[in-house]
């Protein structure tokens, strides 16, 4: 493992009981996160992304979601043992989290002020009141927001969804932590809205030296703003590499899918884009073999009957393909 990384994530496995019995959303995941870096996580709805993020966070709705197995260490401490009492401390404190809607994760009922508030009265202890008001208009200050005076005043539905995503990220980068995972941040907004706030995001992480887990299903988002990047399907983990690396040698034929879908602009006019011909198979009636085995055009008998090893293709490349490794002349 690398000696760099703030996070690694070790075989993890979440489940959720559900009607049709135990599922696994999250199935023997792993990978690493390093200081100062942004690491992607990209794939299609339901591939278990936001369900990794929860995960770590320790926020998965109980009863029916819990960590299997696997271990996530923050720091070389495995918060998976953590109790409640201490995950409240690292939570928020050392890995904050920017959910995908910012009407529904704020508080409709409390004002900006209140809310801003109680991430310093829950970390910062000994703040008093009037440090708390200067350090959340400073906060405020940091994500672009022109009239944090005012801000402070308003209520979440008062404002814009621009503006409402500005004030979770302030929220998120109070305690200055040493994580921030964004989960799909800019999904609801317009794209220039979204631009600004990739570019917000990018801004702080170069001002305070933060790690950033961004979780998207936009590869050219992937493309701007991350360093490495693990492509998920169905709950597994079928490519990770550097950024650089997977756009200029794609590996996984689920990762050369997505990028032939992206339309460029030398695309001749007027043609059908590319697709995925398929469906992602249901978590509940998941094939014995690779997820990704009923869409691939390589597929081979193996391929339906065990899932493939990760296999290296180079420092910090790997693979989740019988294309790879035992014949060494695909490339």
């Amino acid at each position: 493992m690398n000696s760099e990384a703030i996070l690694k994530v070790k075989n993890l496995i979440t489940t959720f009981e559900t009607e049709s019995g135990k599922i696994r959303a999250v199935d023997d995941v792993s990978f690493e996160v390093c200081k100062g870096r942004t690491y992607g996580i990209v794939g299609e709805s339901g591939c278990g992304k936001s369900v990794t993020a929860l995960s770590i966070m320790r926020l998965l709705p109980k009863p029916s979601g819990r960590i299997e197995n696997g271990q996530i260490f923050f720091k070389d401490m495995d918060i998976v043992q953590f109790p409640a009492e201490k995950m409240h401390e690292i939570r928020g404190r050392c890995i904050a989290m920017i959910f995908q809607e910012p009407m529904t994760a704020l508080n409709p009922v409390h004002t900006i002020r209140k809310q801003i508030g109680e991430v310093f009265q829950l970390h910062l202890k000994d703040m008093s009141k009037a440090e708390i008001h200067k350090e959340s208009i400073r906060a405020l200050i940091n994500v672009g927001i022109p009239d944090p005076e005012e801000c402070l005043k308003e209520y979440p539905h008062h404002i814009s969804g621009g503006m409402r995503q500005r004030v979770m990220i302030a929220m998120a980068l109070a305690a200055k932590p040493d994580i921030l995972i964004a989960d799909e941040p800019t999904t609801a907004l317009d794209v220039t809205i979204q631009a600004q706030i990739l570019s917000l995001i990018e801004d702080l992480q170069k001002k305070t030296g933060m790690s950033v887990i961004f979780i998207t299903h936009d590869l050219g988002v992937i493309a701007e703003i991350c360093d490495d990047v693990v492509v998920m399907y169905a709950g597994k983990v079928a490519e990770t590499a550097s950024t650089y690396e997977l756009f200029k040698h794609p590996k996984h034929p689920y990762t050369k899918g997505l990028l032939a879908s992206i339309p460029t602009l030398t695309s001749q006019r007027k043609t059908r884009l590319n697709i995925i011909k398929g469906m992602v198979p249901g978590l509940d009636e998941l094939p014995d073999g690779c997820r990704f085995e009923n869409r691939c055009p390589n597929a081979m008998e193996k391929c339906k009957q065990k899932i493939p090893p990760m296999t290296k293709i180079s420092d910090h490349h790997y693979v989740s393909c019988f294309l790879y490794g035992s014949s060494p002349d695909v490339v």
